[in-house]
């Protein structure tokens, strides 16, 4: 647990304690940065305990990251997956993944998806199921600790630190550009001038 406020003290320093920091992630709009979780999910609304023990894990992870996040004018989305039993069967590595801002878990970590027997699956599919697993800094993990999570969570933080704003290209758009062609017929992406 001090590695994540080591590196949540480290984020701070490097945008600076002593400015209003909502002008690191664009002025007044909240910068959103979305971790997406998805698990099996039994029809009476079960999930099996390494995905159980996951999300625990995951509900401290998002509150500290919330709390670390929040001053330098980021919000923290939570958005969990339900995962039907047939779509477990179909693609088990699927259950218990983590995906953070744009990135999977394991992506922001340098880790590799593993996979290695889980009871409560197999009993609930009913055939022998080997499910996700996380291999980070030469440690397996069938339950993701909150730790690996807040550090992905502040690896993607600091990637939207200083990043300019998403705005529209064209007059009246509401959708950001993302290119550097122009978006718009006769119309330069810059400054919105007609060309």
């Amino acid at each position: 647990m001090r590695s994540i406020w080591v590196l949540s003290i480290a984020v701070l320093a490097l945008v600076g304690c002593d400015r209003d920091l909502s002008e690191a992630v664009g002025g007044d709009t909240k910068a959103v940065l979305t971790v997406n979780w998805q698990r099996m999910v039994t029809g009476d609304g079960q999930t099996c305990d390494r995905c159980g023990g996951t999300e625990d894990e995951l509900r401290k992870a998002i509150g500290t990251l919330q709390q670390s996040l929040r001053p330098l004018g980021i919000e923290v989305a939570f958005v969990e997956g339900a995962l039907t039993i047939d779509e477990c069967a179909a693609d088990i590595i699927q259950s218990n993944r983590i995906v953070v801002g744009d990135r999977s878990l394991e992506e922001w970590l340098g880790g590799e998806v593993g996979q290695s027997s889980c009871g409560s699956c197999c009993s609930a599919i009913g055939e022998e199921v080997e499910c996700r697993t996380l291999r980070v800094d030469g440690n397996t993990y069938e339950v993701i600790p909150a730790d690996l999570i807040v550090r992905a969570g502040l690896l993607a933080a600091s990637g939207m630190i200083g990043a300019p704003p998403a705005t529209p290209c064209c007059p009246g758009e509401t959708t950001p550009c993302d290119t550097d062609a122009p978006c718009c017929p006769g119309h330069d992406k810059e400054d919105g001038a007609a060309t």
